[in-house]
């Protein structure tokens, strides 16, 4: 029986190589944010960062919240990577990539915690993506590299080359705004983050990219002690911090999935991503019928449809979540037998 059991582990070893030290850094998340959030919860009262739900129609909460719950969950993926990396990976434990993602993700927390308090333009923050999205371009060696480079359709590579810049650019721009818009009711945008990651670890970890496996699980884990916060009834919200998770797994998708998957690099993002992309079509497919700015706030997502049907927050949260399940279930069998 014990040389079973010992089998059993040497498979799971081999299908996820690397996968203590990835639970490690997604566990040091967790207890990171569970005691970091109280205190962002304070500060956000203390100078002003809450939702009024009086502010307009879209707000399905009724009681004044605190934001930034973004500060909470980059401090626990920032705490986390410097807990573990350099002791999973004594040889560039922070490669120039990462670097530049964590970077850029400090300055995404920074212009979404300022939007938390003076709602920045939708052109104000276009260009500040934009610009973040071509900078972490630049910064790779032997180890990774946050850009498309290509793509492979029917085992012809097509090479983007200096069209890879800006294609890479909107890609991650996509991505981080499809995760904002689903942050409309308690817990989806953090728990769809948190199945979205869990999927990139899983998918880097098969494909042989322990390190992206272990900064995807970090960020798991940190959304997953968020929920303890922003769960129905939430206590705090993501404000920015839903851009901040679209950009961290937009990133982490290229290096770690898109990358290693050639074959299925245009499918990864539809099932990791379907819910918020699903969301985003949905909307702007909606608005341009009834020739509504495309920009402009409404309780026409997804989420809203449900709860306007009849569902609770909770029962809504837990269709998407399943769907995101099922969804991340799929590609990781593509991935698998590919």
């Amino acid at each position: 029986m014990f040389n079973q059991f010992a089998s059993v582990g040497e498979n799971w070893k081999w299908i996820f190589p690397g996968f203590r030290a990835s639970l490690l850094a997604g566990f040091v998340a967790l207890v990171v944010v569970l005691l970091v959030t109280p205190f962002v919860m304070k500060l956000a009262h203390k100078f002003g960062a809450v939702d009024d739900p009086t502010r307009d129609e879209r707000r399905v909460h009724t009681t004044i919240t605190p934001r930034w719950g973004g500060m909470a969950i980059y401090i626990g993926v920032l705490v986390s990577l410097l807990a573990v990396l350099p002791f999973a990976y004594q040889y560039q434990p922070f490669p120039p990539y990462l670097i530049a993602v964590l970077v850029g993700s400090m300055l995404i927390v920074g212009m979404g915690s300022l939007d938390d308090k003076v709602q920045l333009s939708a052109k104000v923050q276009l260009l500040y993506m934009l610009i973040i999205g071509i900078g972490v371009q630049f910064f790779f060696n032997d180890i990774g590299r946050v850009q498309i480079q290509g793509v492979n359709l029917a085992g012809n590579w097509i090479n983007f080359g200096v069209w890879a810049f800006p294609l890479t650019a909107v890609y991650i721009f996509i991505v981080t705004k499809t995760m904002d818009t689903i942050d409309g009711i308690d817990g989806l945008a953090s728990g769809i983050a948190a199945i979205s990651a869990g999927t990139i670890s899983i998918i880097a970890s098969i494909e042989g990219q322990p390190r992206v496996a272990l900064v995807a699980m970090a960020i798991a884990g940190a959304c997953v002690g968020f929920l303890r916060y922003n769960y129905n009834p939430a206590k705090i919200f993501l404000g920015g911090g839903s851009q901040l998770l679209g950009f961290l797994l937009a990133t982490l998708s290229i290096v770690g999935a898109m990358k290693t998957a050639a074959t299925l690099a245009l499918l990864i993002p539809l099932f990791i991503f379907g819910i918020p992309l699903f969301d985003a079509a949905f909307v702007v497919i909606r608005r341009i019928i009834t020739k509504t700015p495309i920009t402009q706030p409404d309780k026409k997502h997804v989420h809203h449809t449900l709860l306007g049907r009849g569902y609770t927050q909770k029962q809504a949260v837990w269709i998407l979540y399943l769907i995101a399940i099922t969804l991340s279930g799929a590609i990781l069998l593509l991935v698998r037998n590919n």
